[in-house]
């Protein structure tokens, strides 16, 4: 069953189908966003749970779009965590190195 998130205050809050899709419509999904040259940091709200089991939901994803990193990404559950990663990334795109395990699963 799809659940279903939106933001308060930067909480992230359950609710049904039509809540989230009026919310959605609307609102500023976009926690953070870097660019480094050719190089993309983007951190997003996802409002849907990107689990793949049992854990917490994971709702904020961070991407990267170009450069030598491309394509990589993590996930979290909280605006704090996605914060947190959306740095960590930037981190690594700036020095290039590989840190493992960033997403909190």
């Amino acid at each position: 069953m799809i659940k279903y998130y939106i933001l308060k205050n930067k909480k992230v809050i359950p609710c049904d189908w039509m809540t989230w899709a009026v919310w959605f419509e609307k609102a500023d999904w976009q926690v953070a966003k870097d660019t480094f040259g050719n190089a993309c940091v983007s951190t997003v709200f996802l409002g849907l749970n990107h689990s793949l089991g049992d854990g917490p939901p994971m709702l904020f994803e961070t991407m990267v779009f170009g450069g030598t990193l491309d394509q990589e990404q993590t996930q979290c559950s909280t605006w704090d965590e996605a914060k947190q990663m959306h740095l960590a990334m930037v981190k690594r795109v700036e020095t290039g190195k590989v840190v493992k395990n960033l997403s909190k699963n």
